[in-house]
């Protein structure tokens, strides 16, 4: 199992998941979105992420081009079994009880849950 991606870290991967191969500046665009970010703030966190193997990089007409190494859907899983065993003692439904009882899930979101607990109930 690899090392968990800090909170800067998994800011960027969420970038580069969604949006696919990025260079630096466009990430740091994207990252000033949402708060201030220095463009070399952001070059030394990716270039911390490509030493870890969590990102790669091309050369492509003198631009760097950065690809997230590793898999969403695994990292979250991965990321989601830490929690639920640092902050609910493993217990998976604790985490589900206190998710619904806060009352801020959707109509929508119930029924997709709804239909996920009968499609696992059933096999």
């Amino acid at each position: 199992m690899q090392q968990l991606p800090t909170d800067s870290e998994l800011e960027i991967l969420q970038i580069l998941w969604e949006k696919g191969p990025q260079t630096v500046r466009t990430v740091n665009e994207q990252l000033n979105k949402q708060r201030e970010v220095g463009y070399t703030t952001t070059l030394k966190i990716m270039q911390i992420m490509l030493d870890k193997g969590t990102l790669t990089r091309e050369v492509a007409d003198r631009a760097h081009i950065y690809t997230a190494a590793i898999n969403e859907t695994a990292t979250q899983t991965e990321l989601l079994q830490d929690f639920v065993s640092s902050t609910f003692r493993g217990n998976s439904s604790s985490l589900v009880m206190r998710a619904l009882g806060e009352g801020n899930a959707s109509p929508e979101e119930l029924a997709e849950i709804k239909a996920l607990i009968e499609q696992l109930s059933n096999g």
